[in-house]
């Protein structure tokens, strides 16, 4: 008897399906940029919305390592085993499959991952010249195309049918399954119940941070408190469930190859610094982890496939410190141009936008002082009037160690504007020499104070020759001049710069 005649006489066959799992576990890397997930990755591609594989096509930013344990029973010598209910977009060449029971004893000698899923379409080609039923009768199915059917009746005549409404087949086709398959041929010295872990990475799949603030006013215009909290966002369109999971999130910059063009997209990941317990006790633990951050959520969870899931990340941070800062940048649309600039008229345009940032540090003496993985952050502020937080701005940080400075763009002020122009221009043959006057006008019933900043845009060498108020030069191309303004009140300032092109 040849080996295949051997392997289907004595193959056994175990189906095991997700809800049998006896322990899962899952690790979500993001490449998500802050506050950049659309909507419509929410949702299901129109017209696909049922079934697995339905977002087979969209690239969700992150992936995630699944591993589940359970106890199988497996055949001494050679037998088949076949796992259902695992991501429909796991990355095949990942999958492990290991016996912790007998790991030495039991090997596995193939794998295979089938995806062929039950369709309409599917069902079709494979009754291609055979029997179905349609409109109560039994016809042969010629050809499919263009949404309809080519049928013949049992009288020789030939229709085409638009649409598959009715049709009714005879018995499953073969080679179709229900969900994504895993198939392993395994190898055991001693069978028996044993203790087994499947491990893969999956694509469809991500998480992100959310931070919500409300902004309190404080006993001036230019400082406030703020209450920080912070959750979790966890995307998954991975055409699995993860039922009572253990999960652990990695925050940072992980490196993966790139992945070859139609297929998946490469995506990242994590991040570093020391380890905390979130005040939460069954919520997230942070650590370090090599150079990233892992956050590990001290209870299971359920992740529903075609699922947002939030989750708090820790309590909320009251009464932090924070400054409320304001910015006029009139030349800042130049400060990228290369090259000598040398014409009179580049650079002149300005705008009369002042922009409103809320400063505060991640320390611990301020109530903070821990790893803020990269999101969005949402400002609100209370309208006593009526007892409710309106939005007043949002912004996005990049993944921040403690100690850190943060800074938020809320918008543009109303009552405090900014006026730039060119007051001189003169040129030689290797110089020039320019000057500029600034004012910042303050409409609101107290005093403000704004940080003006300039970019000396026409060239490296730039020496600011003489200028009205106290500034400090950030790079050799960028100043800051900070200045206050008075309640309907307004400041000028001047300078001049000169530009050396030898």
């Amino acid at each position: 008897m040849n080996t295949s005649s051997t392997l289907a006489c004595a193959a056994a066959l175990l189906i095991a399906s997700a809800g049998l799992a006896d322990e899962t576990a899952l690790t979500i890397y993001s490449s998500a940029q802050p506050g950049a997930i659309s909507p419509d990755l929410y949702r299901p591609i129109p017209g696909q919305g049922a079934g697995y594989g339905y977002n087979m096509h969209r690239q969700i930013p992150g992936y995630a390592i699944i591993k589940q344990q359970r106890d199988l029973q497996i055949e001494r010598g050679i037998s088949n085993l076949t796992f259902t209910g695992v991501a429909a977009l796991l990355d095949p060449t990942t999958v492990m499959f290991e016996s912790l029971t007998d790991p030495d004893g039991t090997t596995v000698l193939e794998q295979d991952y089938r995806f062929d899923l039950l369709s309409m379409d599917k069902m079709l080609e494979r009754y291609i010249d055979k029997e179905i039923i349609w409109g109560g009768q039994s016809v042969k199915l010629l050809s499919v195309s263009a949404g309809g059917m080519l049928l013949q009746r049992e009288n020789g005549e030939i229709e085409f049918q638009q649409g598959y409404h009715g049709v009714r087949f005879p018995s499953m086709a073969e080679g179709l399954i229900l969900k994504p398959t895993l198939n392993w041929m395994v190898q055991s010295q001693t069978g028996g119940e044993q203790e087994t872990r499947i491990s893969y990475q999956t694509s469809g799949i991500t998480w992100w941070a959310d931070y919500n603030i409300v902004y309190h006013d404080g006993d001036d215009a230019n400082h406030g408190t703020m209450d920080l909290g912070a959750w979790v966002s966890i995307l998954n369109q991975s055409g699995g469930s993860y039922i009572d999971a253990d999960l652990k999130l990695v925050a940072g910059d992980v490196h993966r190859a790139p992945r070859g063009g139609g297929g998946r997209s490469p995506f990242q990941g994590g991040r570093e610094a020391d380890v905390m317990m979130m005040k939460s006790a069954p919520g997230f633990e942070e650590k370090s982890f090599f150079e990233y951050h892992l956050y590990t959520l001290g209870r299971p969870t359920t992740i529903p496939d075609r699922s947002t899931k939030q989750i708090e990340l820790f309590e909320a941070a009251k009464n932090v410190p924070v400054e409320k800062k304001m910015l006029y940048d009139g030349s800042k649309m130049f400060m990228n141009y290369g090259g000598i600039q040398n014409g009179k008229n580049f650079g002149i345009t300005s705008n009369a936008k002042v922009e409103v940032f809320l400063v505060f540090e991640n320390k611990k003496e301020l109530g903070l002082g821990m790893p803020l993985p990269a999101g969005r952050i949402r400002v609100s502020k209370l309208d006593e009037a009526d007892g409710s937080f309106e939005f007043i701005g949002e912004d996005t940080i990049d993944h921040t160690p403690k100690n850190e400075r943060i800074m938020i763009k809320l918008g543009n002020a109303f009552d405090v504007v900014g006026e730039r122009r060119q007051v001189s221009f003169t040129r030689g043959k290797k110089w020039i020499v320019e000057s500029f006057e600034i004012k910042i006008r303050n409409h609101k019933d107290q005093s403000v104070e704004v940080q003006i900043q300039e970019h000396l845009y026409r060239w490296t060498n730039a020496k600011v020759t003489k200028i009205s108020h106290n500034h400090k030069m950030l790079d050799s191309r960028t100043m800051r001049i900070p200045v206050t303004v008075e309640k309907d009140g307004e400041v000028t300032v001047t300078y001049i710069v000169r530009y050396d092109f030898e």
